[in-house]
């Protein structure tokens, strides 16, 4: 078959489509709708999603952002503690970030987990203040803290462990205010109830309930102690006399150095005579002793003999020969 036949062939099909397709769709109308519906669905699901984690990421980022903020907000409290200012205020600022973000989130979780730490920057803030603190702003702040942790319990339905560490928060925060048998009794609901087993806090309320005891008694710090005072020697000195040539300024040494005999037990004190500075120095006795020499030195004799005018007189030596 040629080619120019091939392509009026296909031409011609062609033509024969097109001029039946309207009836073709009047025909499968349905299901045509039914298709499009199902594809601009899927396509639709799959775009929500895809924004939807991307939100979600962005939420992750942003509540892990403010949380890094308190963190460097407490190492900056504490870098400052030897200083005079109390700088415990600037917890508020990462705190108040909390608060909106977990009223501004969709996702309950992390709502929950904004409440939570929200409450912990509150009481972290009364620790760390340095100035006196009345018993009307520990109460309003602790109330505050309070409130944070109901809520993030009302978010955290599913959650058992974010449940459990927001009771726990309110037992502490009870135990702050000073009411010890609330915080047992919540200390106690937490240990006991089956939906927080496997948790964390459970075994902080248990432990919390076994050293209540001890948080319960003020604590008294030891005074500070006393620094050593060093006694200046007790060695008495004497000024010189400076009419009395000779005086040197020496101490009163009551008794010389201590001799230790190797046969006797107890040292031996060797008493030595007191030197008075004033005292008139003494001339001390001068003797002249001879010395005899101990190496005889014998002296050579010289013997002249008579010579010729003309030469001159030569020196012998007894011990050499002549010849």
């Amino acid at each position: 078959m040629k080619a120019e036949h091939r392509h009026e062939l296909k031409t011609n099909a062609l033509a024969d489509w097109m001029t039946h397709f309207p009836d073709w769709v009047r025909e499968n109308l349905i299901s045509i709708i039914i298709v499009a519906a199902t594809i601009l669905a899927l396509g639709g699901f799959f775009f929500w999603k895809s924004h939807t984690k991307n939100t979600s990421l962005q939420e992750q980022y942003r509540f892990t952002s403010i949380v890094n903020q308190l963190s460097n907000s407490k190492m900056q409290i504490l870098g400052s503690l030897g200083q005079e200012t109390d700088k415990s205020s600037i917890l508020f600022g990462p705190a108040g970030s909390l608060e909106a973000f977990a009223n501004s989130t969709d996702d309950n979780n992390l709502a929950a987990l904004a409440f939570i730490k929200h409450a912990e920057a509150l009481r972290s803030e009364l620790h760390y203040r340095t100035k006196s603190l009345s018993k009307e702003d520990l109460t309003a702040q602790i109330d505050r803290a309070k409130q944070s942790y109901v809520k993030a319990m009302e978010k955290s339905t599913d959650n058992a462990s974010l449940a459990a560490a927001a009771n726990f928060g309110l037992g502490l925060c009870e135990e702050e205010l000073g009411n010890f048998d609330a915080a047992r009794e919540i200390y106690g609901d937490i240990a006991e109830n089956a939906a927080f087993e496997g948790t964390v806090s459970v075994n902080q309320a248990k432990l919390r309930l076994d050293t209540m005891a001890d948080y319960q008694a003020n604590v008294v710090f030891a005074p500070k102690p006393r620094p050593i005072q060093i006694k200046p020697s007790a060695i008495e000195m004497k000024p010189a006399d400076p009419n009395k040539p000779g005086a040197a300024i020496q101490p009163t040494v009551p008794y010389g150095p201590r001799a230790v005999d190797a046969k006797a037990k107890t040292p031996v004190v060797i008493k030595q005579p007191i030197i008075e500075p004033n005292a008139a120095a003494t001339k001390p006795e001068v003797k002249v002793v001879p010395v005899k020499p101990e190496i005889e030195i014998k002296t050579p004799a010289v013997v002249i003999s008579p010579q010729d005018s003309n030469s001159t007189p030569k020196a012998t030596d007894p011990n050499v020969s002549s010849r």
